[in-house]
């Protein structure tokens, strides 16, 4: 990679592995024996982001339609979305939480959370934890 240093390109390699880690750790934290990690990224994002169609999130989460329509039957099958006519376009449906899919959405990321700071808590000492709020605060400017 021309006109990047060694150490750029090394941390770059370490935290796109360390985050793919970290992601998948935290989907299998969080995925229950019912829910498959698709399904759970879904009724994640609906919860974020509210309402949408089908085929909007199947561009989101970058998938075929058809097995967005799986996903959503799944979601569907355990009581956690609703569909129902889209008041601009009557041939689309706005795929929605119920209140039972909400409330899981809302314990998902709670176990996720308490996860992170339960091992953040055991396996760092105040110090580690302090550089790694510093550190944090230093990749945010990625997203910045």
């Amino acid at each position: 990679m021309d006109g990047i240093s060694e150490s750029a390109v090394e941390a770059a390699r370490d935290l796109r592995v360390m985050f793919s880690r970290l992601r998948r750790q935290l989907r299998e934290v969080a995925t229950g024996a019912d829910l498959t990690p698709s399904q759970t990224a879904v009724l994640t994002r609906l919860w974020k982001e509210g309402a949408s169609s089908a085929s909007a999130l199947a561009a989101a989460e970058r998938v075929r339609p058809q097995s967005m329509a799986t996903i959503l039957t799944g979601l569907d099958e355990h009581g956690l979305i609703r569909r129902a006519p889209d008041p601009d376009d009557g041939r689309r449906q706005v795929i929605s939480l119920t209140a039972t899919g909400r409330r899981r959405a809302e314990s998902d990321r709670q176990v996720r959370e308490e996860w992170l700071a339960r091992a953040l808590q055991e396996r760092y000492s105040e110090r580690e934890r302090h550089v790694i709020n510093d550190a944090l605060a230093l990749l945010a400017r990625l997203t910045d």
